[in-house]
């Protein structure tokens, strides 16, 4: 069940092209709420709007806030004039969108055709935070070329607008595209899953690195497989399936107080352990003697040094001087580079790979590497 108020808007905090903030107050309180201006219209200080308040009763944290349903007097408004897509199918919700490879999509024949994304490097992540991590690391390592498209999932947050991260990043155009697949919508383009976002990243975007990750917000239930991060294991199938190459960033930490958490995230060793079905490089950076004993030990029990290629490399972290630059702040449960820098260097060390990976370098991959036999 789900708890509908209404409200007032008292204050417009910032607003922009997709997505507006403001203070509204509902039940005697003053409360933020968020507008998908595309969905439900622009807001102005007085309007009545209808407000989605479970999260904030349930004291969520990302999706912590109100969500504007509707604005009284205006219009829920369509987000595509064409197409025959629906995202969140079935539910009072659902919306019409343009899939870029249905039959009314100008690309639909050339995905119609296409078959495999021809080596391209797809890196996977499984927390949102790590996009601009990688993009820092691919960008750092090919002196600020090429063309990077990010993939959305919809493990976490459907709406793409809700990432400031994306909203960063596509401003001062260290992304290029993105494509919302499953039912995440908001996206340059929208697919119909991974698969078709995958291929309408090479084929049609021509995209240098391909990331995959889902949006804010995952979720998880302290139990072996009741996470929605289970996905990167499935994307690593669907990758090698198209014939991709696949770059898989395990979550690090040696800070966070929870035990599943510590060294590689027990998320990490299902995923990669026993969901994924096919190989994947796994990039770790350098670490201390007594952490690289841990990680190396949780790795090797969960069967991912049998099934992955495991590479460790160095990452002194320059390439966040991008992000610097470009006014992005990232952290990780609250947590920053300081407090954890294991897991920003595990992230743009797999985007600095991936660029390496893309300009044909396979040099300081090891004897073994399985890329060699491609």
């Amino acid at each position: 069940m789900f708890e509908i108020e209404w409200g007032k808007v008292k204050e417009i905090i910032w607003q922009e092209k997709e997505l507006t903030e403001a203070i509204v107050e509902v039940a005697g309180r003053l409360e933020k709420a968020l507008n998908y201006n595309f969905l439900t219209g622009l807001l102005s200080i007085g309007d009545e709007v209808l407000l989605n308040t479970t999260a904030v009763r349930l004291n969520l944290g990302t999706g912590g806030k109100h969500f504007i349903l509707q604005v009284k007097g205006q219009e829920i408004r369509k987000m595509s004039e064409s197409g025959h897509i629906m995202k969140m199918r079935y539910t009072p919700w659902q919306i019409q969108c343009l899939a870029v490879e249905e039959e009314e999509s100008p690309y639909h024949q050339q995905l119609k055709d296409c078959k495999n994304i021809g080596g391209m490097p797809v890196v996977i992540g499984c927390l949102h935070s790590m996009l601009p991590l990688v993009v820092a690391g691919f960008f750092y390592a090919t002196g600020g070329k090429g063309k990077v498209v990010y993939i959305m999932t919809d493990g976490a947050a459907l709406p793409l607008a809700l990432s400031n991260h994306v909203r960063q990043l596509k401003k001062t155009g260290l992304l290029s595209q993105t494509i919302t697949v499953g039912h995440s919508f908001g996206g340059d383009w929208e697919a119909v899953n991974v698969y078709t976002g995958l291929l309408a990243a090479y084929e049609v975007e021509k995209a240098d690195l391909a990331i995959v990750c889902m949006g804010p917000g995952i979720v998880g239930t302290g139990t072996a497989y009741g996470f929605t991060g289970v996905e990167q294991g499935e994307i690593i199938n669907s990758v090698n399936i198209l014939g991709g190459i696949p770059l898989a960033v395990p979550r690090l930490s040696f800070t966070d107080l929870r035990s599943r958490h510590k060294g590689v995230s027990e998320q990490t060793l299902i995923a990669l352990g026993k969901i994924a079905l096919t190989k994947a490089l796994v990039v770790l950076p350098f670490l201390g003697e007594e952490k690289r004993k841990l990680v190396w030990q949780q790795i090797e029990e969960a069967g991912i040094t049998r099934k992955h290629q495991v590479i460790e490399k160095e990452e002194n972290l320059a390439a966040l001087g991008i992000l610097a630059k470009a006014g992005i702040t990232v952290s990780t449960m609250g947590r920053g580079v300081e407090e954890e820098k294991e897991y920003f260097q595990a992230a743009v060390a797999a985007g600095r790979l991936a660029a390496n990976i893309g300009k044909g370098e396979k040099e300081n991959m090891g004897e073994n590497c399985w890329l060699r036999k491609c």
